[in-house]
């Protein structure tokens, strides 16, 4: 046998993670609307629970605000407590 005759079962994954950034202060926004409920929606899950901010990439200033809207929208009836399958109910 060679020396480059090595194989695998499977493919070699290489990872090229992408630079996480905050949204907002790229976009510029200052305030986050608890209204807004189809935006707050794509910072909770499918069961309603808040991403953390290592998968989002928000940075603390605005993760505290929008888990702040995020609550004050649930407790306006705007986005639910619990729930199954948020995201596929639209």
């Amino acid at each position: 046998m060679a020396q480059n005759d090595i194989k695998y079962l499977t493919p070699i994954a290489v990872d090229f993670k992408t630079k996480k950034y905050c949204r907002f202060k790229k976009s510029g926004i200052k305030y986050i609307d608890y209204k807004d409920a189809d935006f707050l929606k794509k910072f909770v899950n499918e069961q309603g629970r808040i991403f953390p901010r290592r998968l989002t990439g928000t940075s603390l200033k605005f993760q505290k605000k929008v888990a702040q809207a995020v609550k004050r929208a649930r407790h306006l009836a705007l986005l639910p407590f619990v729930a199954d399958n948020l995201k596929t109910n639209q």
